[in-house]
Order: structure tokens, then sequence, then C-alpha cells
């Protein structure tokens, strides 16, 4: 059996976890900060891929990646190739949908924080950066941490997006999801057992490992 869709879905879940862990907790640490012009655009921008149907994120995606955005134009001036029907724009297709589960959770852990710590922290001289890694983070880790394994879940399993936006190429774009879909679609039902199984077991870790982080933190 082929197992390349495996070690890419491996691969383009680490990094959308990766980029989502990075933005989500900046993100989740500004919305948890307090009122500021832009926070209620800003939260409902960051919710609205889990209420979107994967398809229209992927089509939204393509106008943005695509070579006639200056998004995308951008990129294959830079890389000298365009960014759709490539295993990186199924990083991005990713990303998208797993931010949330990040931005959402750490935005929880750093509110749940006991306010007089952030207050000692500033009659220290603690603000800004360094009050966030000193201080916030270690002690929001948990939930943080919740977050991500939820998103590196939400990216393992993304299928609608990605197939718009990086298309269906063996060894290149191929990921478990969509080789899920073309073994039943071509009646291979062995196979699509064995990757369902996989993704099963993979969920079924990643939901109860998100389960003992929430409790802890």
């Amino acid at each position: 059996m082929d197992l390349s869709p495996l070690w890419l879905s491996l691969r383009v879940a680490s990094l959308a976890t990766l980029v989502s862990t990075i933005l989500g907790t900046a993100l989740g640490y500004l919305l948890a900060e307090g009122r500021w012009r832009g926070r209620s655009l800003v939260e409902t921008l960051v919710t609205l891929p889990l209420i979107l149907p994967p398809t229209v994120l992927g089509f939204y995606l393509l106008i943005v990646l695509s070579r006639q955005s200056v998004f995308g134009a951008w990129i294959e001036r830079v890389t000298g190739v365009p960014l759709v029907f490539t295993w990186q724009a199924a990083v991005v297709a990713a990303t998208v949908p797993a931010l949330p589960y990040v931005v959402r959770t750490a935005r929880a852990a750093f509110e749940s924080l006991d306010p007089s710590i952030r207050e000692a922290a500033s009659i220290d001289g603690a603000r800004g950066l360094p009050r966030l890694v000193l201080i916030s983070l270690p002690l929001a880790r948990r939930g943080i941490m919740a977050g991500v394994t939820l998103a590196f879940a939400r990216a393992l399993g993304e299928f609608g997006a990605t197939l718009m936006v990086a298309g269906n190429i063996p060894g290149r774009t191929r990921t478990m999801p969509i080789a899920i879909y073309d073994a039943v679609q071509a009646g291979s039902f062995d196979a699509a057992t064995v990757l369902v199984g996989i993704l099963t077991a993979v969920a079924l870790l990643v939901l109860l490992l998100a389960g003992r982080l929430g409790a802890q933190a």
C-alpha cells in the first residue's frame, strides 16, 4: 500500500499546526488583553472558518492564492512557481480551519489567569512581550496545548479546501482524506479501511490528549 499520503498529511498537519500555534497564541493573547478598536471584527473573522463549508473556504483561498491576486503574484515572483496546486497550498488550506481552535483555547487560557498576577507583573515592569513570554505563556500553556492538539487533528482531516487549492496530485498533494476518497471511488475498500483506521486512531489519541490537557489547565 502507498503510504505517501500519510507522510504528506503528517507534514502538512505539523506545519499547519506550527503556524496556527504561533498566530493563534498571539491573537488569543491580544483578544484576552481587553477592548481595542477592531477587536470584534478580528473575533468574527477568526471564528468564520468554523462555520463556513470547506468548499467556501477553498474558494476564498483559491482567489487569494491564485496568480491573479496580489499575494499569489508576489509568491510566484519570489519563489518562481505558483502557490496553488502545491503541498504548500495544502498547508495554507489546513492552517485556516485549524487556527480558530488555538485562538479560542488560548484566549480562554489567558482570560482564566489570576488578574493579580498580571497586575503584579506590570508593577514589576513586565509588560507586553516580556509579560507574555515570561509569565502568561507558562501559566496558560496547558490550555493552549489543548487547542494545539485539536488544531493538529483538524489540519490532519482537512479535505474540501485542500482539494480546491492543492488539487489531487499523487505523491505531491494527495493527502490522506483525499486518498480515502479516491480509494472509495475506485472501489478499493481495503485500502480505504486501513487509511480510515489510521485517521480514526490518530483522532482518538488527539482527543484524549486534548481532554487531559484541558482538565489540567
